[in-house]
């Protein structure tokens, strides 16, 4: 009897510690972060700021470790994401080859709305821009004829077949009637270099891998492509502006593997919440040009993930899959 009694005694205490120890769910081991692209880009700096700000404030009892994953235009990423289902210790760092990959590679089989949605962290923008020794292109206007005039030499710099870039690079095409060729390389970090070293023409960065050579007047923003200018950039006209009916953002977020415990998934949500709401990351968005007026997590954010699915499906569509591909 005092057997069962205690055997009761001690049901009902785990009972009770279970919820706790629930709530109480953190990191056992260093963290895997996990970058879509290569190293100085914009992911790549978004990521080693978030993990220096973890470090910093001492948010995680274990590290997180960013590790870059760029090839195949995100799909070595995104298929070792699909291969840690149900592991709490990875995340990825996602920007819109999240949709674009595998929408383009059907044979990755591989549905990122079965991933874990932790939190978007920044909606960025893209600039075209060009070396500012180009003097005599001025605006879109010089631009378009200069590209015109050169008659499908002129090399755009872009991080890859099937990236943002080589979607925006083709909507362009379209909608401005000239054809480029198109120099893939394996980061936006490079692309900036080679853009300032005069081995491409022009290239349609985020502002955060360009941001340090236009500070030093190295190149110079003609188009932004947002729906209304922002900062730092208020004299850049939108392309809207200008007449041309093209408006693209890229996604900055954080997803986990599907499968990834509830309890995994709100710490980590609460995580990034925190690191959104700081003031060093608000700094940097401002500084860099990024929009991060909103946090969405959870429903919303999967939600938001479907209708972004669904819009690069038609901007593929719109603009021929072989348009981007043949990059």
């Amino acid at each position: 009897m005092k057997f069962l009694k205690t055997l009761t005694m001690s049901a009902a205490a785990l009972a009770m510690m279970a919820p706790a120890a629930m709530a109480e769910w953190q990191p056992r081991k260093p963290v895997e972060f996990i970058i879509m692209a290569g190293t100085g880009g914009g992911a790549d700096q978004i990521a080693r700021l978030l993990q220096g700000l973890i470090q910093s404030k001492g948010l995680s009892p274990r590290p997180f470790i960013p590790i870059n994953k760029p090839g195949g235009s995100g799909a070595e990423a995104l298929s070792y994401i699909k291969g840690k289902e149900g592991d709490n210790h990875t995340l990825l760092v996602a920007l819109n080859s999240f949709y674009t990959t595998p929408i383009i590679q059907e044979e990755l089989e591989i549905d990122v709305t079965t991933f874990a949605p932790i939190g978007r962290m920044a909606m960025d923008t893209f600039l075209l821009w060009v070396n500012s020794e180009q003097d005599e292109i001025t605006d879109l206007e010089s631009y378009v004829a200069a590209v015109k005039a050169a008659d499908t030499t002129w090399k755009v710099g872009g991080t890859g077949s099937g990236q943002e870039d080589s979607i925006l690079t083709a909507m362009m095409e379209k909608e401005l009637g000239y054809k480029v060729t198109y120099i893939p390389f394996p980061g936006g970090g490079t692309v900036a270099k080679n853009l300032v070293g005069n081995q491409i023409d022009s290239t349609v960065n985020n502002p955060s891998e360009q941001m340090e050579f236009w500070r030093a007047k190295n190149t110079k923003p003609l188009v932004q492509f947002n729906g209304e200018r922002t900062e730092p950039f208020m004299d850049v006209p939108t392309a809207k502006e200008l007449g041309v009916d093209i408006e693209y953002y890229m996604q900055r977020s954080i997803s986990g593997p599907a499968g990834m415990d509830p309890e995994a998934v709100a710490w980590y949500q609460n995580l990034f919440e925190e690191l959104f709401n700081s003031e060093e990351w608000q700094d940097y968005c401002k500084s860099d040009g990024l929009t991060c007026d909103k946090w969405i997590t959870g429903d919303e954010l999967a939600a938001f993930h479907d209708a972004q699915l669904k819009r690069h499906v038609e901007l593929i569509e719109a603009v021929g899959a072989d348009s981007i591909t043949s990059k």
